[in-house]
């Protein structure tokens, strides 16, 4: 097992990261305050680990609360389902939540835990592949709204985050693929090392080689947990882990949540944003042939679909948490390994590359 931590003075947690942790209920167990428990989770997870967890609980009150699957489930409305049963079961500002599912589960459960009685500890057990390297790491919760992704949400850091990857050996292959879209984004913004590493490496992690899953999983946390160190509240450096993403939340937005998974728009985006770097002079063509070629080796898609054009884009694109005062703002690549921090960008720029990367051939 690895353990790394995410260092925030009174806020900082733990990630374990390796084989069969949910066997070792002593690493929940040091986590959990008190006597009051409800393991949150969707209805695609629960039949494989949720009795597993609930059987390692030693508490006098342990609820289960299996949610619908689904991106398009990430709502208010789910959340208040959530207050639901706290307020039925009246648990108190000392009971934990635990998150048990991917990104979806991580965020809306992440969010219920900062907003019930003002704030309850939360603890992160992420099942994908995605959310064992991203969401589930550095406090952001949240949820959606039709005219946006993850517009209303708050930073709540939890009490750990438990990775086990053997949890992975359940995950479909689409879903595996989408995570390692978000793999990839470390080495782009800040690991050039990480991503040669992936060039070599990129069948055996498709493959789900076991030792090869830990060390992508490890390397991505630590790139992460690095991050969120230096900028807990993206005041900064933390805006880099969005590249790609402003791109990405306009393609899931626009064909409607759930028909791109989280990291298939982003893997896209990933894409036009290293298109527009080059056409903004920062990025070689060489680099941006490496960066589509590693993607596509990923099992992933490169180009937008054909259902959005370039006023689709950028009317949803306009909705971004990272924009300022009505200006929009992207995170670039000046080489493969190191990121721009949020760069205006000439809008002609920008509709060149909406108009016409991936329209007739990559």
């Amino acid at each position: 097992m690895k353990t790394l931590t995410i260092d925030l003075g009174e806020r900082s947690y733990p990630i374990y990261i390796g084989d069969s942790l949910l066997d070792r209920p002593e690493i929940l167990d040091r986590h959990i305050r008190g006597q009051q428990v409800m393991v949150v989770t969707n209805e695609i997870v629960a039949p494989l680990y949720l009795e597993r967890v609930m059987a390692e609980l030693e508490v006098t009150e342990k609820v289960p609360l299996i949610l619908p699957d689904g991106e398009q489930h990430k709502t208010l409305a789910t959340v208040e389902r959530i207050f639901d049963v706290l307020l039925k079961h009246r648990f108190s500002r000392t009971a934990t939540l635990i998150a048990l599912g991917g990104g979806v589960i991580g965020d809306i459960v992440g969010f219920a835990a900062a907003c019930y009685q003002r704030g309850i500890p939360f603890i992160q057990i992420p099942t994908t592949l995605l959310a064992q390297v991203d969401s589930s790491v550095g406090g952001k919760t949240g949820v959606n709204h039709p005219l946006g992704k993850n517009m209303i949400g708050a930073f709540y850091q939890p009490q750990a985050v438990i990775a086990d990857t053997s949890v992975l050996d359940t995950l479909p292959d689409r879903e595996l693929r989408a995570g390692i879209a978000e793999v990839i984004k470390y080495g782009l913004i800040r690991d050039q090392a990480f991503f040669c590493w992936m060039e070599d490496q990129m069948e055996r992690l498709v493959g789900r080689d076991p030792e090869t899953v830990i060390y992508a999983v490890e390397r991505s946390c630590r790139n992460k947990a690095d991050v969120v160190a230096h900028d807990e509240r993206e005041a900064g450096l933390r805006a880099i882990l969005n590249f790609g993403h402003t791109f990405g939340h306009a393609i899931e937005t626009g064909m409607g949540y759930g028909h791109y998974l989280h990291g298939e728009a982003v893997a896209i985006g990933m894409c036009q944003a290293a298109d527009l770097s080059e056409r903004l002079g920062l990025l070689t063509h060489h680099d941006v042939e490496r960066i589509v070629a590693l993607i596509a080796r990923a099992g992933l898609p490169v180009v937008p679909p054909d259902g959005m054009d370039a006023e689709n884009f950028l009317t949803l694109m306009a909705v971004d948490k990272k924009n300022v005062d009505g200006q929009l703002r992207l995170i670039l690549l000046e080489a493969i390994g190191r990121a721009t921090l949020p760069t205006s960008v000439p809008l002609e720029l920008l509709r060149t590359t909406l108009n016409e990367y991936g329209r007739a051939s990559v």
